[in-house]
């Protein structure tokens, strides 16, 4: 079995316990949390969606880093209460977010920089900053997600529960471990585009985008 093939299994797998899960909340009349899974189910389904509408192919890679996210956030995060079982899984969550949206908004800014429709060449400083300040831009979006449910249905997604009835350390901690996570890729994106010597996870993926995506990249 290749790389690929075991990670569109594992995207797969992950996706029928999001069903199960789904299932098993409406023959136990859970219909909060059977609405929250089937909307869980369909954001995993929209890398694929995406790829469909603009004819782009996401490597298993991308599809299974963003629909393990969401399994592990949403899923055993606010669904089954991982965020109050374990005082770290926030931090770790937020960390990752902030690492696969660094890598979300390099790619973004890479492929306008080497597509041939589009008359653009940014320095790679440039390409850096807008990958860090896309990811730490999201993340401030989501806060603002967590804050608008919370104040409209009760919830606690702001982790008030755990002794700030604000919710304000949450969401300064969040947007730390954020900043951390987008640093970090947005260096080593700036260290892959001044010197493309050094083999890396990220010079990995780069290729691969590149190579399932020809049309989007000049041919030299």
């Amino acid at each position: 079995m290749d790389e690929s093939t075991l990670h569109s299994r594992l995207t797969t797998l992950l996706q029928i316990i999001l069903l199960a899960g789904a299932v098993g909340a409406v023959w136990e009349q859970q219909w909060f949390n059977a609405v929250i899974i089937s909307g869980i189910i369909l954001i995993t389904l929209l890398p694929q969606l995406l790829a469909r509408r603009f004819h782009v192919v996401i490597p298993a890679e991308f599809q299974l880093l963003t629909i393990g996210f969401v399994f592990a956030s949403l899923f055993l995060g606010e669904v089954h209460g991982y965020y109050t079982r374990f005082w770290w899984w926030d931090i770790v969550l937020h960390t990752s977010s902030g690492f696969l949206l660094g890598i979300i908004g390099f790619l973004l800014v890479y492929v306008l920089n080497e597509t041939e429709q589009i008359q653009l060449k940014m320095r790679p400083g440039f390409v850096a900053f807008f990958a860090f300040l896309f990811a730490l831009g999201t993340g401030a979006v989501w806060e603002i997600f967590e804050f608008t449910v919370d104040s409209l249905f009760g919830t606690d997604m702001q982790k008030t529960m755990l002794g700030d009835s604000s919710g304000l350390t949450d969401t300064m901690w969040d947007l730390i471990v954020d900043t951390v996570g987008a640093l970090i890729i947005s260096v080593l994106g700036y260290g892959y585009l001044k010197a493309k010597r050094d083999e890396s996870f990220l010079r990995r993926w780069i290729r691969k985008f590149i190579k399932s995506n020809p049309r989007l990249f000049r041919q030299s």
